[in-house]
């Protein structure tokens, strides 16, 4: 079989999913249009175009892929995730593009994938003057990257005979994706999603109470439960000024960078005892905590701010903020000593749960990358011994320990040779470094030129690429993007 044909049988099966996916996400647009016609702000015609586009496109997919329609395979669920992500970004860029003219192909893709892949990463400025929709519209973007936009079809695949397992196990982060919360990935998907939803419009409510205009209430909810970064403003959440709207940001970012199968479970058991059992859970709220106050005291100790409590409060709306890869800011922490600057980047690399919104190689890897790390301190000693690495009250097979291990030396390589490949182009090594990590973190502010009071815009058009592909290779965990680029993933 030639490499045309394998590419043929390979490409064509999914062509009818992808059609679906691009519709449904061609009818997510229509909220922005309804904020565009109700505010009569300048965009409404950019939706219009961007709509119909989208829509067209992708029925003109399931039109052609209706004839090779058959169960996924894991590979086809694979392809088609990749394919997804490549490209809802570019659906998701007309509206800014027939907008914004002067906004170049590279910085939209980058600003969709930016706003898909919940990273928060801008190169726009003058937010507080676009239209209301632009901006919701970015939101949104959050919202639906956060739990995904294949999570959200699988729901429905059912319903049209296509069987939507491969799609969640690739789609879905975390180094354990055999459980199930339901016998039907469906049903999964449905519940996921309503917790999701009922966590975001709690969180709207409280906004528009608290002080917001509803247009930024909506905007921001999008942005925190999807936890990225976009805002409304160019001040970001310090536009606001409010410490009753940052408490409310701290605590449902918290609850999004938790797993949301614990919610799931919680809410249909009307029990407390899912979050007691989860073992990240300990270890994610002690992080938080730790890092808030010693973070306090560290700005109040070298005379950053004259008062403790003002350090506190913005040491910890920054912790929490980095940590979860929300990446709100309401300081410039890129101004802070170096050392508060690095370990919110550190933070921001595994603090979040396995199955929340957020990015990093999650709180569960990093705990069983430590467990196996004493186990081998343990066998230094006792080299006959056999010890088993536990999670609760559960062994963890040494399968999910190598395949961790692996997961981490490819993290790290990535980040060695994009920061490399940036530096090549000549950024400074403080920047290059970070905004790669808060890139494949998907967690949007870095250090240096990229820092929080600063955009991606600096950029050139090579090295935007480069970030975009970090985003994109953070968003799908490495090995789902990696494969598909693998000659075998293409062999029978």
């Amino acid at each position: 079989m030639t490499f045309q044909s394998r590419l043929i049988d390979r490409l064509f099966p999914i062509l009818h999913v992808l059609g679906m996916i691009i519709g449904v996400f061609g009818l997510s647009m229509l909220l922005p249009l309804s904020v565009a016609e109700w505010s009569d702000d300048a965009a409404q015609r950019a939706y219009d175009a961007a709509a119909l586009i989208t829509l067209g496109c992708g029925i003109t997919l399931w039109l052609l892929g209706r004839h090779w329609k058959r169960e996924l395979k894991a590979r086809d669920g694979i392809l088609l995730v990749v394919l997804t992500w490549v490209l809802t970004p570019l659906f998701a860029a007309l509206p800014l593009m027939f907008f914004l003219p002067d906004l170049s192909f590279t910085d939209a893709y980058f600003e969709t994938m930016s706003g898909l892949t919940t990273t928060g990463a801008t190169v726009l400025s003058g937010l507080d003057g676009l239209p209301p929709s632009i901006n919701i519209w970015r939101g949104q973007l959050h919202w639906l990257g956060g739990l995904g936009v294949i999570v959200l079809v699988v729901a429905i695949l059912p319903l049209l005979g296509v069987g939507g397992r491969q799609l969640y196990k690739a789609e879905t982060p975390g180094p354990m994706k055999e459980d199930k919360l339901t016998p039907r990935m469906a049903e999964t998907a449905k519940g996921l999603w309503k917790v999701y939803i009922q966590l975001t419009a709690i969180l709207i409510v409280l906004y528009w109470l608290f002080g917001m205009t509803p247009s930024d209430a909506l905007t921001h909810a999008f942005s925190v439960m999807g936890l990225g970064g976009f805002s409304s403003h160019d001040a970001s959440f310090g536009y606001f000024k409010s410490l009753p709207l940052e408490l409310i940001t701290e605590v449902f970012a918290i609850l999004a960078g938790m797993n949301f199968a614990m919610h799931f479970m919680a809410l249909r058991g009307h029990s407390f005892a899912p979050y007691r059992s989860d073992p990240e859970i300990r270890w994610y709220l002690a992080y938080l905590l730790g890092s808030c106050l010693g973070l306090g005291v560290l700005l109040w100790a070298q005379g950053i701010y004259l008062d403790f409590p003002s350090a506190l409060r913005d040491a910890t709306f920054s912790v929490i903020s980095m940590a979860t890869t929300l990446g709100l800011s309401t300081a410039d922490f890129a101004a802070w000593p170096y050392f508060a600057g690095l370990w919110l980047l550190f933070l921001c690399s595994f603090s979040t749960s396995a199955g929340s919104t957020g990015g990093g190689i999650k709180m569960l890897r990093a705990v069983l990358l430590y467990k196996q790390a004493y186990r081998e301190l343990q066998h230094l000693i006792h080299p006959h011994a056999q010890i088993n690495i536990r999670l609760g009250e559960q062994a963890v097979p040494d399968k999910v320990i190598y395949a961790v291990l692996v997961f981490f030396f490819v993290y790290v390589s990535s980040i060695v040779t994009l920061s490399f490949l940036l530096s090549f182009t000549g950024l400074d090594v403080l920047t290059a470094f970070s905004a790669i990590v808060a890139c494949i973190n998907n967690t949007g502010p870095g250090l240096g030129q990229v820092g929080p009071s600063t955009t991606y815009a600096v950029l050139t058009d090579f090295q935007t690429w480069i970030c975009t592909f970090a985003m994109l290779l953070g968003r799908l965990e490495l090995f789902t993007l990696l494969v598909v680029l693998t000659p075998a993933f293409w062999r029978k």
